[in-house]
């Protein structure tokens, strides 16, 4: 593939991201409305003007950054035409594939209306609007991973096994978990080679893994899981935390004690937290420290060779962010938060 072509594209693209400068101003804006206003002069201004003649306020601004998002990716992938990119463009696109079966399994799972199912979906993947409506129509989960496999979707296959343990125990997480393992080890199963491009990939994939894993083992240690039961819920393939890693971690008695035990890794900036955080266990701080290091892992791809996958899966990341800070934003207007308080939930990369 003439990576030179299609980074310069990229990089066009990626000119076109919001700044520091266009944040501030789209926090200084009192209102949705104003907020519209100002994204409607923003490279959203499009989707964003075909969006209010469709709804208003927050709805208006989630279905734009969707639809803006799927444009993009369906963009890249007409670029990126060449068969070793375009592996690696499926493996990041498929995230979404797994992503969208798992509002669809949640959202059935408490009974929301398809509607707002819908509005959560994005499809860039293999399941577009179409399938994902079909599957929508579905009466119960177990008919949603049915029709899975009629698609020849290959996530039916984890769900099918593992929906015994499902229906008896009622936990959503087991289906969820279940996709998450299939995810990665066919990812990392695609990417087996020694290049740099494979090596780049596999790295950020094990990266994930990791993270995902750190998340899972403070929620489980907080609420004190014997390992037997821990081990169902723990993804393999993680860069630096292997089975025997996460076992000794699952053999603390508290987060605080995850959290200083992690200090010998990569992971250490947990411990730059305010003792007091830690100390009450609200998880939640931890992972938000954990998503910012993944996000700022990805998308510092860009500083990586040029002529490589590197300059695509960075402007994936950065994409990604962007959506994700518009939404903050959005969603404080909403709840009235101030300034530093959005400011304190943003990503910058």
């Amino acid at each position: 593939m003439d990576y030179a072509y299609v980074n310069a594209r990229i990089r066009g693209m990626k000119s076109r991201l919001l700044d520091r400068h266009q944040y501030e101003e789209l926090m200084l804006q009192p209102d949705l409305d104003s907020l519209l206003s100002v994204l409607e002069k923003t490279p959203y201004g499009g989707e964003i003007t075909k969006a209010k003649a469709m709804s208003e306020g927050i709805v208006a601004i989630e279905l734009a950054l969707r639809n803006d998002f799927v444009k993009t990716f369906r963009k890249i992938a007409k670029i990126v035409r060449e068969e070793e990119a375009e592996k690696y463009l499926r493996i990041f696109l498929h995230r979404w594939d797994v992503q969208n079966i798992k509002t669809i399994l949640r959202g059935k799972n408490i009974h929301t209306t398809n509607e707002e199912i819908l509005s959560c979906l994005v499809p860039v993947g293999e399941l577009d609007e179409v399938a994902l409506t079909e599957l929508l129509k579905q009466p119960d989960l177990k008919a949603v991973v049915d029709l899975l496999a009629t698609f020849g979707i290959i996530y039916a296959k984890p769900l099918t096994q593992a929906f015994p343990d499902f229906s008896k125990e009622g936990d959503i997480s087991i289906l969820e978990c279940a996709l998450d393992t299939f995810y990665y080890a066919d990812s990392l199963a695609s990417v087996p080679s020694p290049s740099y491009n494979d090596t780049l990939i596999r790295e950020l994939i094990a990266t994930e893994i990791d993270v995902i894993n750190i998340r899972t083992v403070l929620r489980l240690v907080r609420d004190r899981t014997p390992w037997e039961e821990a081990i169902k819920f723990l993804i393999p393939g993680g860069k630096e935390l292997r089975e025997r890693d996460l076992k000794r971690l699952m053999g603390l008695h508290s987060t605080e004690e995850v959290v200083a035990d992690l200090g010998q890794t990569s992971y250490r900036f947990l411990r730059e937290l305010p003792e007091a955080s830690i100390k009450t266990g609200r998880i939640s701080l931890l992972e938000k420290q954990l998503e910012n290091y993944l996000i700022r892992k990805g998308a510092g791809s860009f500083l990586d060779d040029p002529l490589s996958i590197a300059l695509i899966v960075g402007y994936f990341w950065a994409k990604y962010t962007e959506i994700t800070n518009i939404r903050i934003i959005s969603r404080s207007k909403m709840a009235f938060l101030s300034e530093d308080q959005i400011k304190e939930e943003l990503v910058y990369v």
